[in-house]
């Protein structure tokens, strides 16, 4: 814990050289953590990859972050790790505890990122605005045991600002979730707006939309 704090308030050449020799995480010389308490098991960080201060990251066990993905300001992201003598999750072998961010996506600030379960989040998307929840797990009450399932967003999606999405549902690649919407099941037509509580298919989206046609994150 001592360590992790004094790691914590290092400059970042610092910071950088001991996460990498003494938490054997693998992180580009190019890339940035700020004020920042992540800690999973295992971290890899692109090129270019960035977070943001006062976001938490605790107890799951992989964050992969690809070519200038980012992390905004105050997000916790946490999870329940698979190496752990609890009864929670122990029919669920396979399961992964771990956050997947492709190259050129951002995550912006205020969110909570449960990965209980694995999340995926594809190359140049947003989950944008503030106080998203992504919840890959909660009680099945049919068996009465903790349950999870993994959360899948496609490349060039765009997330609106306080939606929930819960486990087992996927956002289609080249698609939108409105605001405030809660996506609770797999989806698959993409370039597809989709909106409500649930989360229906509202409409097509063209595909003459700039922001479907990046070719680096940033949006102007």
């Amino acid at each position: 814990m001592l360590i992790k704090a004094f790691t914590v308030i290092c400059p970042w050449a610092i910071k950088r050289f001991i996460l990498n020799k003494w938490f054997k995480y693998n992180i580009h010389k190019n890339a940035h953590i700020g004020l920042s308490w992540v800690f999973p098991k295992e971290l890899i960080m692109g090129d270019k990859a960035k977070i943001d201060h006062f976001t938490v990251g605790v107890n799951f066990d992989k964050l992969v972050m690809e070519e200038a993905s980012y992390i905004g300001r105050a997000n916790w992201i946490t999870g329940f790790p698979t190496s752990t003598d609890s009864a929670h999750f122990k029919h669920q072998p396979d399961r992964k505890a771990e956050l997947l961010i492709g190259r050129h996506s951002a995550i912006t600030k205020n969110h909570h990122i449960d990965c209980t379960n694995t999340i995926s989040i594809g190359a140049f998307s947003t989950i944008a605005g503030y106080n998203s929840q992504l919840l890959t797990h909660s009680i099945n009450t049919f068996e009465n045991r903790q349950d999870s399932a993994p959360i899948f967003i496609g490349h060039h999606t765009f997330v609106g600002t306080n939606v929930v999405i819960l486990g087992g549902a996927i956002l289609p690649a080249n698609s939108v979730l409105g605001a405030k919407s809660m996506l609770n099941k797999k989806h698959i037509n993409e370039w597809s707006l989709y909106g409500g509580v649930p989360a229906k298919l509202i409409s097509n989206i063209p595909v003459t939309h700039k922001y479907f046609n990046r070719s680096e994150g940033f949006v102007y």
